[in-house]
């Protein structure tokens, strides 16, 4: 057993798989801040977290996990970003969530990232958007078995080398955010935005719908799920948000944007949206994962 599974092991076992964990905005002054510079060589990333103003407990659940490596066989940054918003009575979406975000960490983690760092291994001959979708699959059989009648959302990234690729399923979204652009990567499974697809309703009318949290697509749902799956080139010298529909449904885009673009580091930024979705109301549990790109890697 490697140093890597069972630190994984440990973790999870002092957590409880998650469910015990209680999130509330962080202290930026209790972790350190990395400066998101374009001469970093690496990657930095920040995440924050809130029950909101309106919850009671919190339903969202998320996992980061970043690799780098120094010396003669020097490997390509990577990591794994996973954020979950369940969904369900009494304490169904939060083991949900709690379970679905477990179980795409521990498939992802044995599947590409021990793989990578085992030199024994042999040619990993099973793409990675398969295996992205064999993990949220595996997710959704998980929550079907042991929470009947739960659900959450999940949108989960594995980054390695130049490339992305983002599994998804729900309202949860990923961004990317450049210089130049502002873009959602991933596809909102709701059933207020299908209608907007179908000119149905207008972005103005969507955005204040009230059943625009309504999905027909969730893990959780039953036993046939479909995954949407892409891979993307790493936005140089710009960022990756993963967040729950706690933020970009509260907080305008523009918004987020500037806030990305004037904080000193992805921490500070992340702490500063969980603030404006509590300043705007809170009605929703926040959930924000935000990872800078340097201009090389």
């Amino acid at each position: 057993m490697s140093w890597l599974t069972r630190l994984f092991r440990r973790k999870t076992k002092e957590n409880n798989g998650f469910e015990s964990a209680k999130t509330a905005p962080l202290d930026p002054e209790r972790l350190p801040s990395q400066v998101a510079t374009p001469s970093r060589r690496h990657l930095a990333y920040g995440l924050a977290q809130s029950t909101g103003i309106e919850r009671s407990h919190n339903e969202d659940a998320l996992f980061v996990m970043v690799g780098q490596s120094r010396g003669q066989e020097e490997l390509p940054d990577f990591g794994l970003f996973v954020v979950a918003d369940g969904m369900g009575g009494h304490r169904a979406g939060e083991l949900a969530s709690a379970i679905s975000v477990r179980t795409v960490a521990r498939h992802l983690t044995e599947r590409t990232v021990l793989r990578m760092l085992d030199q024994g291994a042999p040619p990993q001959d099973i793409p990675l958007q398969d295996l992205v979708r064999e993990a949220l699959e595996t997710a959704n059989m998980a929550v079907v078995s042991e929470v009947p009648g739960g659900g959450t959302t999940l949108t989960a990234v594995v980054f390695h080398g130049n490339h992305m690729t983002i599994g998804h399923v729900g309202d949860s979204r990923a961004y990317i955010l450049t210089e130049e652009e502002t873009k959602v990567l991933t596809r909102d499974h709701s059933l207020v935005e299908r209608l907007r697809e179908l000119g149905q309703l207008s972005p103005e009318e969507a955005a204040h719908h009230p059943q625009r949290n309504v999905l027909y697509r969730a893990i959780g749902q039953g036993a046939n799920l479909e995954v949407d799956v892409g891979t993307y080139p790493v936005p140089r010298d710009g960022f990756l948000l993963v967040c729950s529909d706690g933020l970009w449904g509260v907080v305008p885009e523009e918004v987020i944007r500037n806030i990305i673009f004037q904080a000193p580091d992805p921490q500070t930024a992340c702490d500063e949206l969980v603030r404006a979705a509590n300043a705007a109301g809170g009605p929703d549990n926040i959930t924000a994962v935000l990872v800078y790109f340097p201009a090389t890697s």
